[in-house]
Parts: C-alpha cells; sequence; structure tokens
C-alpha cells in the first residue's frame, strides 16, 4: 500500500462546510448576462470562483478588487503570487461603492441587502452559481469573458479547458475524496462528474452517503475504497491506521482543485490521471 504526503494548513470543518454553502451548490447564476455595450469595464469581484477566471481573461487594470478569499490558501485556486497583484475586497457594500466600478460579479449567495445597496449606488451587479457539469462551467467562463470584454479570450479559455489532457482508459476503480471537514461530495457537483470522467467510481455513492455527509475513519477502515483521496488534515485523516489498508491508494489531493471549475479543471484532471497511473502500477505489480 502506497501513501502521499497529506496536505497542511487547509480548513477545518466548519469554514469547509461554509465554503462548500457557497461554491458547491449545483444552480447556475444568470443565464445569459447580457454584455455592458462597452469595451474594457472595471470589475470588482466577490467570490474566489469569478477570481480565478478573472485573473485569466481580463486585463489586469480592468480588475479593481479580487475577493479577499483570493489571499486565503484555504479557499482559493489561485497561486499565492498572482493574487498578491490585486487588491482585494472584504464584501461590504460601502468598499465597493468607493471603488465606482462598472461591474460587480458575485456569487448567487449575496446577500440581498448587499445587492440592493450597490444596485442602487448606480452599479451592475451579475451573480453566478457554482456549475455542476463541465458544458456549466464552461458556459460561465463564457458569459464572463463576454461581460467583461474579451469574449475571444473566454473561447480560448474554454478551448484550453477541453484540450487535455486526454480520458484514462482500463478498468475502473473505487474511489472516495475525503474533503476538510471529512465529508464526501455530493453526485450532482462538478468534481464527481471529473471523477467519472476519470474512470473512478465513487465509493461514497455506495455507501449511501451524500453531499457533505460525514465520514469517520472508522467507517473508511471497515470499507475501503480502491483510492481514498485525502483533501483534508483532520485527525483521522492522516491516522496511521490508514497505512494498514490493505490493496488502498492513500493519495494526497489538493483542496484548491475542488474549489471552482474553469481554469482548475486541466489541473484537477491531470492530478486524478496520475493517482489512477499510480494505482494501476500497484495493482498490476502486487504479488498474487
Amino acid at each position: 500500500m502506497a501513501r502521499d504526503q497529506h496536505i497542511t494548513g487547509s480548513k477545518g470543518a466548519r469554514g469547509w462546510l461554509a465554503l462548500v454553502a457557497a461554491l458547491f451548490v449545483t444552480a447556475c447564476g444568470s443565464a445569459s448576462p447580457t454584455p455592458l455595450g462597452k469595451g474594457a469595464p472595471t470589475i470588482v469581484s466577490l467570490n474566489p470562483c469569478i477570481d480565478a477566471i478573472l485573473v485569466e481573461l481580463a486585463d489586469p487594470d480592468q480588475v479593481l478588487a479580487l475577493s479577499h478569499y483570493s489571499r486565503d490558501p484555504g479557499s482559493s485556486s489561485i497561486p499565492a503570487r498572482v493574487a498578491a497583484g490585486f487588491a482585494i475586497t472584504g464584501g461590504t457594500a460601502e468598499e465597493i461603492i468607493a471603488l465606482n466600478p462598472d461591474l460587480v460579479l458575485a456569487s448567487t449567495f449575496l446577500p440581498q441587502p448587499t445587492r440592493l445597496a450597490l444596485e442602487r449606488a448606480g452599479l451592475r451587479v451579475e451573480t453566478f452559481g457554482s456549475p455542476g457539469t463541465l458544458e456549466d462551467s464552461l458556459d460561465q467562463v463564457q458569459q464572463i469573458a463576454d461581460l467583461i470584454g474579451h469574449a475571444q479570450r473566454g473561447t480560448a479559455l474554454t478551448t484550453r479547458i477541453t484540450a487535455a489532457p486526454a480520458q484514462p482508459q482500463g478498468r475502473e476503480y473505487s474511489a472516495l475524496l475525503w474533503q476538510p471537514g471529512q465529508i464526501v461530495p455530493g453526485d450532482s457537483t462538478l468534481i464527481a462528474q471529473q471523477l467519472q470522467w476519470a474512470r473512478l467510481a465513487s465509493h461514497s455513492s455506495a455507501m449511501g452517503l451524500r453531499q457533505a455527509d460525514f465520514v469517520s475513519l472508522e467507517r473508511i477502515l471497515s470499507d475501503p475504497p480502491e483510492i481514498l483521496l485525502v483533501a483534508g488534515n483532520q485527525p483521522g485523516q492522516s491516522h496511521p491506521a490508514l497505512a494498514q489498508i490493505r490493496s488502498t491508494l492513500v493519495a494526497e489531493f489538493d483542496p484548491a482543485l475542488l474549489y471552482c471549475g474553469g481554469p482548475t479543471i486541466p489541473k484537477l484532471r491531470e492530478r486524478l490521471i496520475e493517482i489512477r497511473s499510480q494505482r494501476a502500477r500497484e495493482y498490476y505489480s502486487a504479488p498474487d
């Protein structure tokens, strides 16, 4: 049995559950927002997943501020050196209005009083949900690209997301994604779809678990998957007993790959392929 080194420094159960509520809904936001009708609008982002798209598509001087989540390793999928190059906002209506952007991009969880205050100040607000499929994610990238005046960059990014890597072939492996807080994703999530793409069958579904259900160390020891993807640092997720599970690969999985779709997807797929290949090597080399 092999084991990768575990991640440290991710948020605990309470922080992760709050982030799940903000990022892993399956509803889409504004279906087809109308472009502003002017080039290079200035932007404030209030959501870490929108942050990740903006740093790929927008001109730097368009972005007046990213969300404060972009500086938090526990919730951002943007490299720290990239996030450091942008101003941030705490998300209050007062500071956003003071920046006077042409466009405010936020999640569908934007508090209604904040939205009303921004709109009363004459600011345009567009909200987006967290995509539940690859297609939803690509649509969201293009919608944002259209809004900020860079439609061609959006097309180029969606092409890059879908271009690589190639889908793995061969047998399926049962896999359980153990997220921060020792919870699992539901079937109607983007990460669940990507696990299926990598031919990793959901062990949590086979166990009868649903979105954000807690999984104890004891339950995993009694019913282990062929691959355990550990994306948290709770005591159970680094317990020495995991090393005793026969025929299970326990692999480190960066939580930053879970937060958003869009430009994160190629990195996510590369990591899933790497883990799958490691499990295949060990499976075929194991003694009878």
